[in-house]
Order: structure tokens, then sequence, then C-alpha cells
């Protein structure tokens, strides 16, 4: 037996994967551990979970992949170093951390309760764009495809080109700092007014509501070149002047100002958070989410070139941006696409223990990724033990009548949290933890937030259908089994699904199948036999903090929000009336 641990740590969204045999056993981010959102430091709950649900002991990791590599690219940063003396110190200062050894063994000791000296492992350094592929090529069902990494740095590397074959990855080409992507949308988010780490998703959702006012401004801020694209350094501060990314008291992502002054005499002064959102943040989010587009689809059109094949696995931050992935169909010479479903940062201890596996160790098994449900489970036991040291009411049913009554509180416009079997692994809600509702109601967008998720008023939720509906209802065939793209709803279905259908038309879907998740499924198969609606709105069952992982995080967020209905494995709550409004 031989066992891989990944671990991404000290680094954007730490998280941890374990590989038995070539086998992924279990993928967890330790946010939905710990409870702070974005954590980077060491995940040792994550590692101590995995270890339990494996029933290993830490003497058994035999090999530990970390995805970094600090010798990676070192002419680059050495090029960029020489050509800018000026910012020596300060670059040396800000990657000073980065290049310090990582005191795994210290750490791993302190995370499981035992002696350093008992370890055995091995330890490997990944580099950064190369286990971003390596999650999404090593999940896939292909032995030959294109690789295509993009973000906003790692390893001084922002955009990685590849050609996956059997087990190797061959890089084709590198695109290096201070060209990202990820850094140019992630300054005009900061501009709009998000701030946080993360709020890139919030800019994807304005956008449709603006205009191309600002065409001329983009144009200027980033051009293609025959290498891939370069961002114009007068509107950034630059590299060295401050640690761009950071870990914050908490333990969370920060994100220092990435605009420089130039920029505000062009736009005027940032938008404050929280404060009114006028046309300028609208043509703004317009302007970068077509920019980032035009580029994205660019850099895929360069990567067929490099490698004519027919499929694409894709990872990264930038991945994450499923408006621009839904357009890869009609736009590139593409036809599928596997992107992994934990594209940011938390992939990365994925990939590079799936990387140790196949490109270093040549272990036979292939994993298969056939549903994203790689974290933890809770037996019967345990969530009617949650239930009642809660002290709430609950019946346990058999599988048909709890769809059957499920699919009664929906069909009444009830709002029902959904938990089921292994939590997801990824930033989204995929049917094991969930918060479901009826996409035809007109109100129910604002319902959702008004009771639970308190979101900004011009951000979309989800439409979840059943995959061999999908083209009967979205102008796209191609399937999206992770919520990572967006395709334009069929003009006879957008009234039917005004919960879901986005200003533009458009939805985030997940299509389902049975064999990936049967009783999400069949709820699903249940609601349209009732309703005629293949669909449900699916977000993610939370309240402004990570997913919930546990049944009693389950019955407290369903406790103090005015969530109808919760559904706990075979266990049903429903919520006394008074309790819920009719309305918003």
């Amino acid at each position: 037996m031989t066992v891989i641990l990944g671990i991404n740590t000290d680094h954007a969204c730490s998280a941890a994967a374990l590989v038995i045999d070539g086998e992924v056993v279990g993928a967890i981010a330790e946010e939905r551990l710990n409870r702070i959102k974005y954590y980077a430091r060491f995940p040792a709950q994550s590692v101590a979970c995995l270890l339990e649900m494996a029933q290993l002991k830490p003497q058994d990791i035999d090999h530990i992949a970390i995805p970094r590599n600090r010798r990676a690219n070192f002419t680059a940063k050495l090029r960029y170093l020489l050509s800018h003396p000026q910012r020596a110190h300060s670059l040396l200062q800000t990657g000073r951390k980065q290049w310090q050894p990582l005191e795994l063994r210290k750490q791993l000791a302190a995370a499981l309760g035992v002696s350093s000296d008992s370890f055995r492992f091995r330890q490997h350094h990944i580099e950064h764009h190369l286990a971003h592929i390596a999650s999404a090529y090593f999940c896939s069902p292909w032995d030959h495809a294109a690789g295509f990494s993009a973000d906003g740095a790692g390893d001084f590397v922002s955009c990685m080109l590849a050609e996956c074959h059997g087990p190797h990855i061959h890089v084709k080409r590198r695109i290096h700092l201070p060209h990202s992507l990820g850094f140019l949308y992630t300054m005009i988010c900061q501009f709009i007014g998000y701030t946080q780490f993360g709020d890139e998703g919030k800019v994807m959702g304005l956008a449709p509501y603006g205009s191309d006012e600002f065409q001329a401004v983009f144009e200027e801020l980033i051009q293609p070149t025959a290498h891939g694209f370069r961002l114009n350094p007068h509107y950034l501060k630059p590299l060295g002047s401050q640690a761009n990314v950071y870990i914050n008291e908490v333990g969370s992502m920060e994100v220092a100002r990435l605009w420089s002054e130039p920029l505000r005499e062009i736009l005027g002064p940032p938008r404050l958070p929280k404060s009114e959102i006028t046309k300028r943040e609208k043509d703004l989010a317009y302007g970068v989410q077509h920019a980032f587009e035009r580029t994205y689809l660019k850099l895929l059109n360069d990567l067929h070139q490099l490698v004519p094949l027919d499929r694409v696995a894709i990872a990264g931050g930038a991945a994450l941006n499923s408006v621009a992935n839904g357009m890869i169909f009609s736009q590139t010479p593409f036809q599928e696409t596997w992107i992994q479903p934990a594209a940011g940062d938390e992939g990365l201890a994925l990939g590079a223990a799936l990387y140790v596996s196949q490109s270093v160790l040549h272990e036979a098994h292939r994993f298969q990724m056939n549903g994203a449900y790689l974290g933890p489970e809770f037996s019967t036991a345990e969530i009617r033990a949650a239930l009642e040291a809660a002290q709430l009411d609950h019946r346990q049913l058999d599988e048909g009548q709890l769809s059957e009554e499920t699919v009664d509180h929906l069909e009444q416009g009830k709002i029902v949290g959904w938990f089921q079997g292994r939590m997801e692994w990824g930033p989204r809600a995929l049917g094991n933890r969930s918060i479901l509702a009826h996409p035809g109601i007109a109100t129910m967008k604002d319902t959702l937030n008004a009771r639970i998720k308190r979101r900004e008023w011009f951000r979309p939720f989800a439409p979840v259908v059943l995959q061999e509906r999908q083209s009967d209802i979205f102008e796209e065939s191609h399937p999206s089994p992770y919520m990572l793209h967006v395709y334009r709803i069929r003009q006879e279905w957008r009234e039917r699904l005004r919960a879901v259908n986005h200003v533009d038309d458009t939805g985030r879907l997940q299509s389902i199948s049975r064999e990936q998740n049967p009783r999400y499924y069949d709820l699903i198969q249940a609601f349209a036999e009732r309703s005629g609606i293949p669909v449900l709105v699916n977000t993610s069952f939370n309240e402004n903090e990570p997913i919930v992982c546990s049944p009693a995080e389950a019955i407290a967020c369903f406790q103090r929000t005015k969530m109808d209905v919760l559904v706990l494995g075979d266990c049903l709550c429903v919520k006394d009336p008074a309790e819920v409004p009719a309305s918003t």
C-alpha cells in the first residue's frame, strides 16, 4: 500500500487530499472544519480527518506532496529582479517566507499528536501550475489531452499551457509575472469595492448589468501578444512594492491594493465597500469580465495550436469563471472540457498528490472522478444524536416517503436544507450540502436572500438540471457536473425558470446524472414528475460562512435562519409555520 498525502499550506485555501494506491479516498478544504473562510495556514484538522476516514496512522504516510517549488522558474525570477534593481530589497522581503523551508514534520506532528521522529515519508515539491493541471487531467477519463491553468500567481507563473499524455504533463508555455489575468480581475474587483479575497464571483454576476463604456481603458490595461498577453504595468502597483497576497492574524487570506494611482486618475475614486453601486461600477464589471473572456479564450486558442486535440483539462482560479467556460465550445476548437471542481487553490493539494502518484511513482491505478463527494460523511446515529442534542423534532422516513414529502414542500414554495452523504470537494454545493427551492417562483431569489443568504441583489442563483434534459432547457449540451459552465436558457424556459434566469438569460448550471448522486437525482426527478420542471434552485448550505460540514452546523443554520425544512440523511424536520413568514 502506498499512501500519498497532498497538503496546500501557507497559501490561499489550505487543504489536504489523500491518495492510496492511486485512488483518491478523500479531500477537504480546512475552512470547512475550522470555519474560517479562505483559511491559509496548515490544514491540521483536514489531515487528521482524512487519516481517520482512511483508518490510517501518521506513520502510514509514505509521501507528502506540496504544490510549491521554490526552485521553479528561477531564471524568470532572476531576470525580473535584475531588470528592476530598485525593487530588489522589497521583492526579496516579499518572497522571504516562500524561500523558507516548510516545517512540515513539526506541523504534522503537532496536528496529529505524535513525535516527528515516527514519520517515514518522502517529501515532494510540485510546481504550482503543474499541480493545478494534474488536479484536472489525472481526475479526467482521458489519457491524452491539452492542459490549461490560470490564476493570480504561483511559483512566479500566472498561466501554464501543456500537453498531457499518459502519466506525463509536458509544459508548452508559461506566462510569468507580473502578467496575470487573476491580478487584472482582482484589481478591478477592488476598484468596484469588493476588496475581500474571493470576491471575483460577485463581479462576474454584476457584469451583465453593465455596458462597454470602458472598452478603451481595458484595451490599454491588457493587450494580446504572440506569447499570450501582457498587462500594462503603469496601472498596477509594481511587484515588490508590498506583499500582494498575505495571511492575516486569523489565518485568512488578504489581498493588498493592486491598482496604481494612474488608474484612479482615469476612473476617479474607487467605490467604498457597501456603498451604492452606480453605472460606473456596472460598466467596470462588464469591462473586466469581457477583457477576461477575450484573453482566456485567446489563450485556449493558442493552446489548441500547440496541442491540436479536442479535449482540454482545466484548473486554476480562473477556471471558476463559469461564464468564460461556457464560451469554450463556440469560440475555441475544443469540444470537451474537464474542469477540476476545486479549481481554486484548495485543488492544489489533490493535484500535487496525483502528480506524485502518476508522474513520479507511475502507479498503475489511475483515478477517475465521477462526482466531487470526497469529504466526510455522518452516520444516521450521528445525525439523530445531533438532532436530539438540539432538541429538534424530526421524523425518520424511508427513501420514497422522504422524497415525496420533500417535493411537497418544494412545490409549496418552501426552502429546504438538504444534507446528505459525503461533503462536496470544491466551492460549490452539488447536492449533498445544498439549499433547494422551486425555480419557477418569481420571488424565490428575493425570498432566499431575505431569509437566509443575504447576498447582493445582482447575484444569480444556480439551477440543477437532470442531465438528460439539459439540452431541452439550455442552448448547450456539454455536461456541467460541477457548476462550472454558464449557458443560455432557451427562450421557452426562461419564464418557467424565473428564480434562476439571470438578467442575460443565462444560468450557471449543475447537470446531474443518477450515477453521480442517486438520491439527489431521484428528488429532482420526482419534482419534475409533479411540476413538469426537471430543475431546482441549488445554492450552498450556509449563511455568510463556509458551507456546512457537520449535522450540528446544518442544524444551527436551519435554526438561526428562516429556512422552512431540513432534511438530514433520512430525517426530516419542518419548522413551525409561525417561525417562518409566508413572504419576504
